[in-house]
């Protein structure tokens, strides 16, 4: 027989993001093009990919991944208190 597990509290605190720690773009032949296209966060030009193939900073899109857990966050406590 199995134990059964209930949910897991979400952690009391966010977890504190340090820039340049969220995503590994080492691999050249992903994330490079000799093409410059601006960034689709902040217009500014880049020869970086996301992982899409979409021209994007870096920082941009590990900003916009914050953001999104930060509003994923807020919903699931929203919807978790009622």
């Amino acid at each position: 027989m199995t134990a059964r597990r209930g949910r897991r509290a979400p952690p009391k605190t966010e977890p504190e993001y340090v820039p340049g720690s969220l995503l590994d773009w080492r691999n050249s032949d992903v994330h490079w093009s000799s093409r410059e296209l601006p960034c689709r966060y902040c217009g500014f030009p880049t020869n970086l990919r996301d992982s899409k193939r979409k021209p994007a900073h870096k920082v941009c899109a590990e900003f916009a991944l914050t953001q999104q857990a930060r509003e994923a966050a807020a919903a699931y406590r929203m919807n978790g208190s009622q």
